[in-house]
């Protein structure tokens, strides 16, 4: 996978307070491209970060219906990825790439 498909694949960091509480366990959160899989967002981040991941868990949020100005409209899909990493790694996501 070269450099541009990771990016592609990994879109951005999730920063939320139930992510922070994640790192406690060595665990990342990721917005991913929606038709990603697992084994792509497993290798994006560990060519990315330079890390070693463990375990790679997906949940794709439906986008909501909103109306604005009487007219109906969809929110798009987004596929999260919590990203678990070996003992003894860690990401920072405030450094950027």
């Amino acid at each position: 996978m070269n450099k541009l498909s990771a990016y592609d694949v990994i879109r951005n960091p999730v920063v939320t307070e139930k992510s922070t509480m994640a790192s406690e366990y060595n665990q990342v959160v990721f917005d991913v491209s929606i038709d990603a899989s697992k084994p792509e967002i497993k290798a994006a981040v560990e060519q990315l970060f330079s890390v070693k991941v463990k375990a790679v868990n997906t949940i794709v949020r439906k986008g909501k219906v909103k109306r604005f100005r009487g007219k109906l409209g969809v929110r798009n899909d987004v596929k999260k990825a919590v990203v678990t990493l070996v003992d003894g790694q860690s990401i920072d996501i405030s450094t950027g790439l």
